[in-house]
């Protein structure tokens, strides 16, 4: 257009270009005309694409050419099909290409913002009006501004959290009522074993699976990484377990030997009656020991070091848990707080019923594996704050511990709670579920659905 400027200007056509650039004025109608996105755009006698403003959209599709063009001042229109006036920009136009910058504004605004959500607590980000399936990972570190005092004043609230969960089946079992503590204890232990089967398989097998198939770590060249590490947990608890109580067994043996070992000194009619008494008393006790042995009677000499197990796989992933709660955005902390507060609270609860019905008194045992439980979580915040602005929870070498660490925690709880807890109550001879009266069968059945369902279902949140 601006070759055609001094003839324009020669014949006295100066308006034109007084203000934004239109159609030639020699152009009588504007052809060949076609859509660029929501757009119409034509041809005009100069053979330059021009754009067709319509008040409406047509509705018997674009139509060929618009016709009848004229200047009303400085701007030019063509008439449609309807002889509807319809403003013609020329092409290069501040108006034209108002609503295409406005666009390109947009989407070059919207690629520095970036729309983050955690997986199992770690960070995943993906620039905002792309799908998670087709954008890059963000691997780096995310810089952010942390609610510090929010993050310090809710240790403390996990701490109170999982101090009750724990504490309060161990004082209840201590009420002077028969009939209540039975019922108390077949409910907190039932709903217990539901808690600790969900929680290796809705929440540890899962996150570590996360982990073990996150983008930032790359493809793994063994595809069953989690299942294997989550076997070898099971493996490690059974070996912990098997060889454990063969040296405690192996121990009372040789104490309950010595015991009735007879003194050379006594007649023989006071070792034969002393043999025949003690015969008596011992037979219960060891046919207590073996039954304890074979049957996980939680009350029996050799269960302490079961609940040790257990204890240990709770430990190893409530401290990730309180590490992944600290290092989450200010968005989604609040949530996943009221989520991790149920669940610690839930899972002190099943283990608490575990550690109230050991032998002994409260202190120092009991109360010691308690507070071991009601620390550690707060122990992996204060970590957590720690290394606040440097960790990154999507490289590689974090990926592979926090999924290694929650796949074999998977694989002790899953040991204890389907061997130890839940068939030694229900269905191997002994257990205090299988022949136990209707009511208290339901009741426990009940409580175990229970305990399988709640924290099934906070498993969508962490």
């Amino acid at each position: 257009m601006l070759l055609f400027r001094p003839f324009l200007i020669s014949l006295g056509i100066t308006g034109v270009y007084a203000a934004t650039p239109t159609i030639s004025a020699q152009t009588s109608s504007v052809t060949g005309c076609h859509s660029h996105g929501s757009s119409i755009y034509c041809i005009d006698g100069d053979g330059h694409e021009v754009l067709v403003s319509a008040t409406s959209t047509p509705t018997t599709g674009i139509p060929a050419q618009y016709t009848g063009c004229h200047s009303h001042g400085n701007e030019s229109y063509c008439m449609d099909e309807d002889g509807n006036d319809v403003l013609i920009q020329a092409e290069g136009s501040e108006d034209s290409h108002s609503e295409e910058d406005a666009h390109k504004h947009e989407e070059s605004s919207s690629e520095g913002k970036q729309n983050c959500h955690f997986h199992a607590g770690v960070e995943h980000c993906v620039n905002e009006g792309e799908s998670e399936a087709k954008s890059a990972p963000s691997c780096g570190t995310q810089t952010r501004d942390y609610n510090m005092p929010l993050r310090i004043g809710t240790l403390f609230v996990v701490l109170v959290t999982s101090s009750i969960g724990v504490f309060a089946p161990i004082l209840l079992m201590k009420l002077p009522f028969a009939s209540i503590n039975g019922v108390i204890s077949t409910v907190i232990k039932q709903f217990g074993t539901g808690i600790i089967l969900a929680t290796a398989f809705i929440h540890l097998y899962t996150h570590a699976n996360l982990m073990f198939t996150n983008e930032c770590l790359g493809e793994l060249e063994y595809e069953a990484t989690t299942s294997a590490v989550v076997m070898a947990g099971m493996f490690i608890a059974f070996l912990l377990e098997y060889i454990g109580h063969r040296i405690i067994v192996a121990r009372n043996s040789k104490r309950n030997s010595a015991e009735t070992t007879p003194s050379e000194s006594q007649p023989i009619e006071q070792k034969g009656e002393q043999d025949h008494t003690q015969d008596q008393q011992q037979q219960p006790t060891l046919a207590c020991l073996g039954h304890s042995h074979g049957s996980f009677d939680l009350t029996g000499p050799n269960s302490k070091f079961s609940v040790i197990v257990m204890e240990s796989g709770i430990l190893f992933h409530s401290i990730l848990i309180g590490l992944t709660l600290v290092v989450a955005g200010d968005s989604f902390y609040k949530t996943l707080l009221v989520v991790i507060v149920f669940h610690q609270f839930f899972e002190g609860l099943a283990l608490g019923a575990r550690i109230a019905i050991l032998q002994g008194p409260i202190f120092p045992s009991k109360a010691g594996m308690a507070i071991a439980f009601a620390l550690i979580t707060p122990i992996g915040m204060a970590i957590g704050l720690g290394v606040l602005h440097t960790f990154n929870g999507n490289s590689r070498g974090t990926l592979i511990a926090l999924g290694t660490l929650d796949a074999l925690s998977a694989g002790i709880l899953v040991w204890v709670g389907v061997v130890d807890m839940w068939a030694r109550d229900w269905v191997i001879e002994g257990g205090e579920m299988l022949n136990a009266k209707l009511g208290r069968v339901l009741t426990g059945g009940m409580s175990l659905v229970s305990g399988l369902v709640l924290m099934g279902l906070l498993g969508k949140w962490a």
